[in-house]
């Protein structure tokens, strides 16, 4: 289990948006705080994983439980 300093639901928004407002929303975290985002697009797993491989930021979990994709990320630096 991880400490989560941030929530974003981004649920029911298609593609780019959930990756758009995690963006945001990290922008905003300090280095090493942590950001769970919920979200319903399922082209989402491919975008967060692409977007944390060139970000630096760290993906620690990636779920799908029936259609909703939760995303813990870890922001670069801490």
């Amino acid at each position: 289990m991880y400490d989560i300093d941030q929530e974003l639901d981004a649920s029911g928004l298609s593609c780019p948006l959930p990756l758009l407002k995690a963006k945001l929303a990290l922008n905003k975290l300090e280095p090493g705080q942590v950001l769970r985002v919920v979200a319903t697009d399922s082209g989402s797993v491919r975008d967060f994983q692409a977007f944390t491989d060139q970000s630096g930021d760290e993906l620690l979990e990636s779920t799908d439980k029936a259609g909703s994709y939760t995303y813990i990320i870890r922001k670069k630096g801490g």
